[in-house]
């Protein structure tokens, strides 16, 4: 069973297990093809993070392919002469370029745990970027989206265009040089990318536009295997993303402070649901601005993050008669930006073996550079560090000192990779996309399973809210009652409503069998099963 964001994506990774692929397998070659078919998101020129179940050791692992700030990065790497951020500098220049992970990321787990070979894997995205596809509804849109940003540079243009027009639905697109450069890691590996011919012309590209990534810094690169983190919730197993992903760690504390509470009682997306959930993850997502970083450079208070008597003293601080005050919690107003930015898929095989991955270039298309000769677009990620103290991200998060930059560092992130355990055995595998709003996702997907008694699908597909503590509002989809609205503006949230909030691909496995979900909010994604 697969589910991906884009149909082609999930038909390469069904496909993978008809021939007889494990789960990995699947997982590698559908990297890849979202890097072809969902360029808005599925990417070479990013990184991400994987919690992979392997059924022959009972193991779960993580693995960390997260991008690194380049050698000659530092500190005041945005801030203008008069100490502010430049926005322009950490989102939309060559300065804000990681050092790409995904490329030795998927072949690190491919070589560890894979059954095919890798060659086989990567004709997929080789015909698909060769041969072209039908441009979809969700790569339309987002080419409408970020038309203004795409088009001020040529050799993105060249790539998503026909003249001065995006590639619309129904188009036939298709991107030679990513084909090129897809058959050089089919013959070499990832060699290539961060040795190679790849490697010498992706620095070279950077370097011309004012980038600060050297040969050393691609050459030094290398993915790391983590120890996943873990919690209880009732009977299940909960096991995540470790720093420096905040979304275990974020998801975990959360469900300890909610075991306080009876939530199936409340009811599903009740007022009172809703308000205890929203205060929860006021205290949740403050002590991510105060406690999270990479913790190869940071201390990372993990097991008090993550334990029952920590929890405790948080539940008793909410009640349903009165709201928690952000101010208390939180320091300094700050604005958000939804986002939709990174793709997340999952897979689980015949044997039980199972992916939960999520990567991204950051925003959508990254930040909008597209490296000609190799026809892969490249991540923002530097903007995911703390630029200045206080000073929130694009999405609305705050940092602090423990995710200021420094050379080789890895930035917070918020993708949330998970699978929940029950028996022993992998019975929800889930994640999601949507910057901040990730946390809040995979933890209503699971409330809505275990709490509400929900199949996946109508978990995946239930309606969604959000909170972060700051800024201050409860952001809530569209078609929750309007009574409901008015018993929470009552107990004094400040309600936002916002788009559609993640896209939860997610699978379950139980005795019966596998269900798959692929969630409705994108238009192209899918569920296949064998």
């Amino acid at each position: 069973m697969v589910s991906t964001q884009d149909h082609y994506a999930s038909k390469v990774g069904l496909d993978v297990l008809k021939k007889g692929g494990n789960a990995v397998d699947a997982a590698y070659a559908i990297g890849y093809a979202l890097a072809v078919t969902h360029p808005q998101a599925g990417n070479l020129g990013g990184g991400g993070f994987m919690v992979l179940y392997d059924a022959n050791s009972d193991k779960t692992v993580a693995l960390d392919y997260r991008e690194k700030a380049p050698l000659a990065a530092h500190k005041d790497l945005f801030l203008l002469e008069n100490g502010k951020v430049s926005k322009t500098k950490s989102r939309f220049s060559a300065l804000s370029v990681g050092v790409p992970g995904t490329v030795l990321g998927l072949e690190t787990a491919h070589q560890r745990y894979g059954r095919l070979d890798r060659k086989v894997l990567l004709d997929y995205a080789i015909k698909l970027a060769e041969k072209g596809f039908v441009v979809q509804d969700d790569l339309e849109i987002a080419l409408k989206r970020y038309k203004v940003n795409l088009e001020k540079h040529e050799e993105t243009k060249a790539v998503f265009f026909k003249g001065n027009n995006i590639y619309k639905t129904g188009d036939m697109l298709k991107q030679p040089a990513l084909a090129k450069t897809l058959k050089r890691i089919k013959k070499h590996g990832s060699k290539d990318f961060y040795h190679g011919k790849i490697a010498k012309q992706l620095v070279r590209y950077i370097k011309s536009k004012g980038g600060i990534i050297t040969k050393d810094d691609l050459q030094k690169y290398q993915p790391v295997w983590r120890d996943v983190v873990t919690g209880k919730y009732k009977n299940l197993r909960i096991a995540s993303m470790p720093p420096p992903s905040s979304g275990g760690i974020a998801l975990i504390q959360s469900l300890n402070i909610l075991s306080h509470f009876d939530i199936r009682a409340m009811g599903h997306n009740s007022a009172e649901t809703m308000h205890i959930m929203s205060d929860t993850l006021k205290y949740v997502y403050s002590d991510r601005a105060r406690y999270l970083g990479d913790t190869d450079f940071v201390d990372v208070p993990t097991k008090k993050l993550i334990s029952k008597q920590y929890a405790e003293t948080i539940a008793n601080k909410i009640s349903t008669q009165n709201i928690v005050n952000s101010d208390d919690v939180f320091q300094g107003a700050i604005s958000i930006k939804e986002s939709t930015d990174t793709t997340h898929f999952v897979v689980v095989d015949k044997d039980g073996n199972s992916v939960s991955n999520t990567y991204t270039l950051n925003f959508t298309f990254g930040n909008g550079m597209l490296a000609p000769k190799l026809g892969f677009l490249l991540n923002n990620e530097m903007d995911d560090f703390s630029a200045k103290p206080g000073v929130p991200n694009a999405y609305g998060l705050i940092g602090n000192e423990q995710n200021s930059i420094e050379p080789e560092k890895r930035m917070l992130s918020s993708m949330t990779p998970t699978i929940v355990f029950k028996n022993n055995k992998p019975f929800i595998i889930t994640g999601s996309p949507g910057g901040s709003q990730i946390i809040t996702t995979v933890l209503q997907v699971i409330l809505n399973v275990v709490d509400h008694d929900m199949t996946i699908r109508d978990a995946v597909s239930a309606k969604r809210f959000h909170h972060q503590g700051k800024p201050d509002y409860l952001f809530v989809e569209k078609g929750f009652s309007k009574e409901t609205i008015k018993e929470l503006k009552e107990k004094g949230f400040l309600i936002k409503e916002a788009g559609s909030i993640g896209s939860a691909q997610s699978i379950t496995r139980d005795d019966e069998g596998m269900l798959g979900a692929a969630d409705p909010r994108k238009k192209n994604a899918s569920a296949l099963g064998l």
